[in-house]
């Protein structure tokens, strides 16, 4: 009776063995769903145990563990799983049944174990997915038999190519069908016909994604994924070379996809998509409207290269490694296409506000986007050369500078057409401060400094754009035709006119001396010589109304009156009241201004002392002589010194000469005299010999030694250009 119900036992856990293996075959077919196709397999298997134990004759007690053939052939069931269970890493665990539970809680517990294994497995292939889309990790479940915690086994395979596409994980589809490729082509005797055909079709479908992706690399979007399929697109053409690589160093028969030359493809692709972008660039915005159809197509096409090129230093460039260098090669195919385009346009008759804005983008605001820190760090922008050829460039360059030479010679002339008409309506110029200025100056050299520079910076060459102002020189002629009118008609308020003129003067001549790369040289010259000109003029309109009144003063110099003090008093005096009507004028130029009349109040006190009208007999009248210039010396210099003037050397060239008078030794007046004459080079003989002359007590052989001695130093001694010229002011007879 206990051999025929082991028996029955024994054949009802063959019959159970045999559907838990059919179960699993399926499983890993189709995952099961609860209440699916699982769940009818489980329904059979617990009617079949069913169907067995009622079959049986009555169930006897439960083996013991020492009890033999029902042990026996469990064990041996047992030991059969575990073999099976090890054939294979891809084939799952089998469930163990208990020695000590009921078929139908075995039956259960497998049921309830095999879908929570499947469920959490689901969960986990789904977690891994979104974190590994390529699929790195694989995704395990197993069955576990009780005792048997560590043991498991992947079920889940990797994607397959079809899957691998769908993910757009590129680069991972690509090294399968290398391997396919691999297989059939070098490992396969003779490749099979339809694995060729499916292989050939996966190719092409993987070439139309992966040129898609590309085709899409300048309009990403900002998630990961969009990013992350165009690194695997470039990832999976790098591999495709590679592939073609090792197919030239066989000697078998490529197969037709062969080469696929895939980074010719993807640089062609890339090309392509350059130039629709700047053929149909981005809507033009609302700074577009007042341009002309020319200005607008060139500033959307100049600021979608901008764009473009910002996000492919910004993002495209980590999707690629640095050995493709794909900045430098999107730069080099919008320079060229943005150039091919601006060619066309080059050729076409432009007129000047088309003209100027096509130089401006070519020469300025173009190289200033390339020049921007992000751009300049990833492109090398000297081997993109200039966007327009030289034939095309010179005659943009010659049209936009004659243009702005125009328009300047037009709004300095307004200027002074401007300036014309206020002193013809006998209007005085405004003042500030208390002094008289005029705007002549001040927008004139606004204009200059604008335009000029404003070409330097277009044309990248400050020799060309100085063309601009070479029309200069014909401005200061009319500004000094002008100013001589003023002189000449000497009405009411031409004196204002020529103090506000001398502010001007002052001005343009500091602006031409420290901007002097804006002019042409020859320019430059002729127009601070015009300048100078006109300052010289200004002050004599200025200062000859004062020498008139001074001069009853000057006429007592150097006679027996002008040895009393009250005599030059006068001179002083006089000097003061005219010094006053001089104001008005600005700070810099009133002391130029008094300076000048400074200096030409010493040059006629010397001429009218060399005149000699004075006899200096003996030594005493020579004494009270110096003391008498030296004095005079001091108070002129006090005088102009209270007014501003800072000609402080005119009160030594008095000085010297009141030594001379002093001294009675022939050494002694010949070092002076040589002292003298190296301070001031243009001393000549006759200036000391009517000095000389004074001190009649000096024989002819004496003044010969002393002018021999002048004579000599001047041969050997090498005036400094910058030293002051005096005595060549003062005539002697």
């Amino acid at each position: 009776m206990m051999d025929k119900s082991t028996e029955n036992l024994s054949k009802k856990n063959s019959m159970i063995d045999k559907l838990r293996r059919s179960l699993r075959r399926q499983t890993r077919k189709n995952p099961p769903s609860p209440g699916g196709e699982e769940s009818n397999v489980l329904r059979k298997l617990h009617a079949t145990a069913k169907n067995s134990d009622s079959a049986a004759s009555p169930q006897p007690p439960s083996p013991s563990l020492n009890d033999g053939s029902a042990s026996t052939s469990l064990n041996n069931n047992q030991k059969k799983e575990d073999d099976e269970s090890d054939v294979s890493s891809h084939k799952s665990r089998t469930l163990t049944r208990s020695n000590t539970d009921p078929t139908m809680s075995t039956i259960k517990r497998m049921k309830e174990s095999f879908y929570f294994k499947w469920k959490k497995s689901e969960d986990k292939a789904t977690s891994i997915e979104e974190k590994d889309p390529s699929n790195t990790v694989k995704t395990e479940f197993s069955f576990r038999r009780k005792g048997d915690k560590d043991r498991r086994s992947p079920i889940l395979e990797k994607p397959n190519f079809e899957e691998y596409l769908e993910m757009q994980a590129f680069c991972e589809a690509t090294q399968q069908l290398i391997d396919r490729e691999k297989h059939l082509f070098w490992e396969t005797a003779e490749a099979n016909k339809e694995a060729v055909e499916k292989l050939a079709a996966d190719h092409k479908a993987l070439e139309e994604r992966i040129e898609q992706t590309v085709q899409q690399s300048l309009s990403l979007s900002s998630e990961e994924a969009s990013v992350s399929a165009l690194k695997s697109a470039v990832k999976a053409i790098n591999l495709e070379e590679e592939q073609d690589q090792l197919w030239r160093q066989r000697c078998q028969t490529p197969p037709a996809w062969r080469p696929k030359k895939w980074k010719e493809h993807h640089d062609k692709v890339l090309h392509e998509l350059v130039y629709s972008r700047l053929e149909n660039p981005s809507s033009p915005t609302g700074d577009q409207v007042n341009l002309s159809s020319i200005q607008a197509d060139i500033q959307s096409m100049g600021r979608q290269l901008k764009e473009d090129l910002q996000w492919v230093v910004e993002v495209v460039k980590n999707c690629y490694p640095p050995e493709m260098d794909i900045c430098n090669f999107y730069a080099r195919l919008y320079h060229q296409t943005f150039s091919a385009r601006l060619k066309n346009i080059a050729d076409f008759v432009l007129d000047d506000k088309d003209c100027s804005f096509l130089l401006r983008w070519v020469k300025e605001f173009y190289p200033g986007i390339l020049e921007k820190p992000e751009l300049a760090s990833n492109i090398n922008t000297e081997a993109l050369g200039n966007l327009l050829p030289d034939e095309l460039l010179k005659p943009l360059e010659e049209q936009y500078l004659s243009k702005q030479q125009s328009d300047l010679m037009i709004y300095i002339d307004r200027v002074l057409d401007e300036a014309k008409k206020e002193w013809d309506q006998g209007k005085e110029p405004t003042r500030d401060d208390g002094c008289y200025v005029s705007p002549v100056a001040y927008d004139v050299i606004q204009f200059i400094n604008g335009i000029v520079t404003s070409a330097h910076i277009t044309v990248r060459d400050p020799h060309k754009a100085q063309k601009i102002t070479s029309n200069l020189t014909d401005f200061m002629q009319r500004y000094q035709n002008f100013h001589e009118v003023i002189i000449k008609q000497n009405k009411p308020h031409s004196k204002a006119f020529i103090k506000a003129n001398l502010s001007c003067v002052k001005q343009f001549r500091d602006f031409l001396i420290t901007e002097s790369h804006l002019f042409p040289e020859d320019v430059r010259e002729n127009c601070l010589r015009g300048l100078t000109e006109m300052k010289q003029s200004a002050h004599t309109y200025l200062l000859t109304p004062v020498h008139k009144i001074l001069k009853p003063h000057y006429q007592k110099v150097g006679t027996s009156d002008w040895l009393k003090k009250n005599t030059f008093e006068k001179l002083l005096n006089s000097a003061e009241e005219e010094l006053r009507e001089l104001q008005g004028l600005t700070q810099s130029c009133h002391q130029e201004l008094i300076g000048q009349l400074q200096q030409e109040m010493t040059v006629e006190y010397v001429r009218r002392l060399l005149k000699g009208e004075v006899k200096l007999k003996d030594k005493d009248r020579q004494l009270m002589a110096y003391m008498t210039v030296k004095e005079n010396a001091e108070r002129l210099h006090n005088l102009f010194a209270r007014m501003g003037s800072k000609q402080d050397w005119l009160k030594e060239i008095l000085t010297k000469i009141a030594e001379v008078l002093k001294l009675q030794d022939i050494p002694a007046i010949q070092m002076q005299i040589i002292s003298l004459g190296s301070a001031y080079p243009d001393l000549s003989e006759k200036h000391v010999s009517a000095l000389l002359k004074l001190k009649t007590n000096l024989s002819k052989a004496d003044r010969k030694i002393v002018k021999t001695t002048l004579s000599d130093t001047l041969k050997e001694s090498r005036a400094d250009p910058g030293t002051r010229r005096f005595f060549s002011k003062v005539e002697v007879r």
